[in-house]
C-alpha cells in the first residue's frame, strides 16, 4: 500500500446531501461488498459500475477507519480496493477538519482475477465519498452541502484541493487520459462532476461514474400524475428563459454558449433512483429537454437549463456561476428496483448488488 501524505494533506473538504450511515458490517467488504466479483471482465457494465462504486465506498469506510482508530490488521478499507487489484496511492485530506474525502487509486496489472485485457481497466481512479454521519466530520460536510446547494460548492477549499489533485493526474497521464476515472456518491459526485466539467472545458476527457448526484431543483419526479410533471416543468423552463433575459438581456453570451457545447463532449455515467430526492430529478431532466426538443422549444429549455434561479441570483450579486447540474449529455442508469426509505435510495451499496434491474439511456447533446 502506497501513501504520499505530504500531497493529501492539501486536498480538502466534505461534499454533498444525503448522510451516510454505516453500519458496522456494511465497512466489512466480505459482508456487503460485491464479493461476488470473483473474476473482473472490464468489458462488462455490471462490473465497472461494481467496482467504481466500491473504490467510492473504500474512501468511507478509509474515514471510518481513521476516526474508529483502526489500524494494520484492524483496518476495515483496504478490501475494497485490493479485491480488485487496485493499490491506494494518495488520501486526499480536508483541510478543515482533517477528514478524509477522497483518495487516488492505482491499478495493477497482470492479476488472476481480470477476465478481460488490463487495457480495459482504468490506470488511476480518483474517487470522493458523500457526507458521512459521524461525529468528527459531520459539521464539516453539512457546511459544504449548504454550498453546494447555493451553487458555490467551486469555491470551497476542498473542492480546490480535490481538483488540484486531478489536474495533477491528468497530467502525468498525458499519453492515454482515457485511463483516467474519476468517481464520486452524493456530495462526492457533485465534486466529481465539477472537475469532470472542468477538464472537459480543457480538453482533457475522463470516464466518470456519479451516484446518486445531487440535483439542485426541486423533485418533481417524485409526484405521481405524469401531466403534472410535464406542467411544472415547462412552466420552469419558460419562466427561466425569461428570467435569464430580462437579467441578462436577449442574447446569449458566446463564452457560455461554447460552454454549454463544449460539455457535450463528455458523457458521464449518472447513477439514480427514482425514489431519491437528491438525484431523482436528472431523469426527469432529460425527459423533459427530449419533451421539449419534440415540440420545438429545444432554444427554450437550452436557456433554462444553462440559467437556474439560484444561479440568476448570483449573476445579480455579480457571483458569475453555473448550475451544477448542466450536463448537456450523459449515460443515465436508472434503478427500477423498489428500495424502501431514503437511506436505501440514496445508498451507494445498491450500484453493486448482484440482482441489480436498471435501464440505461443515453442522452446525447446534439
Amino acid at each position: 500500500m502506497k501513501f504520499s501524505s505530504s500531497e493529501c494533506i492539501t486536498l480538502g473538504k466534505p461534499f454533498f446531501i444525503g448522510l451516510k450511515v454505516m453500519a458496522a458490517d456494511s465497512a466489512i467488504f466480505s459482508h456487503s461488498g460485491p464479493s461476488h466479483l470473483t473474476a473482473t471482465d472490464w468489458t462488462n457494465e455490471h462490473h465497472r459500475r461494481s467496482i467504481a462504486a466500491s473504490l467510492v465506498q473504500g474512501v468511507y469506510v478509509l474515514e471510518r477507519d481513521r476516526q474508529k482508530n483502526r489500524q494494520g490488521p484492524q483496518a476495515c478499507s483496504p478490501p475494497w480496493w485490493e479485491s480488485f487489484n487496485f493499490q491506494l496511492n494518495h488520501l486526499l485530506i480536508d483541510d478543515v477538519d482533517q477528514s478524509i474525502f477522497g483518495a487516488t487509486y492505482e491499478f495493477i496489472n497482470f492479476s488472476p482475477r481480470n477476465y478481460s485485457t488490463p487495457q480495459n481497466a482504468p490506470h488511476h481512479v480518483i474517487a470522493f465519498r458523500g457526507t458521512l454521519n459521524a461525529p468528527a466530520s459531520i459539521s464539516r460536510d453539512l457546511k459544504l452541502d449548504l454550498q453546494c446547494i447555493c451553487n458555490r460548492l467551486h469555491v470551497s477549499s476542498r473542492f480546490q484541493l480535490a481538483m488540484k489533485c486531478v489536474e495533477d493526474i491528468a497530467a502525468t497521464a498525458t499519453a492515454d487520459r482515457s485511463n483516467i476515472w474519476l468517481a464520486g456518491h452524493s456530495l462526492g459526485s457533485a465534486v466529481a462532476l465539477l472537475a469532470g466539467k472542468n477538464l472537459t472545458k480543457m480538453g482533457c476527457l475522463v470516464e466518470t461514474y456519479l451516484f446518486n448526484p445531487p440535483f439542485l431543483s426541486a423533485p418533481v419526479e417524485i409526484l405521481k400524475p405524469q401531466v403534472l410533471k410535464n406542467g411544472i416543468r415547462f412552466t420552469n423552463s419558460v419562466v427561466n428563459a425569461a428570467l435569464a433575459i430580462a437579467i441578462k438581456g436577449r442574447q446569449p453570451k458566446p463564452e457560455r454558449d461554447d460552454q454549454f457545447t463544449a460539455l457535450s463532449s463528455w458523457t458521464p455515467y449518472l447513477f439514480v433512483n427514482p425514489t431519491d430526492i437528491i438525484c431523482s430529478e436528472y431523469k426527469g431532466y432529460f425527459e423533459h429537454r427530449k419533451i421539449m426538443e419534440e415540440i420545438g422549444a429545444g432554444k427554450i429549455e437550452r436557456l433554462s437549463t444553462q440559467n437556474s434561479i439560484v444561479c440568476l441570483f448570483s449573476t445579480v450579486l455579480r457571483k458569475n456561476s453555473e448550475p451544477l447540474h448542466l450536463l448537456p449529455s450523459a449515460y443515465l442508469t436508472i434503478n427500477q428496483s423498489p428500495l424502501p426509505g431514503f437511506k436505501r435510495a440514496h445508498g451507494i451499496e445498491q450500484w453493486w448488488d448482484p440482482n441489480f434491474n436498471g435501464q440505461v439511456e443515453l442522452h446525447q447533446f446534439k
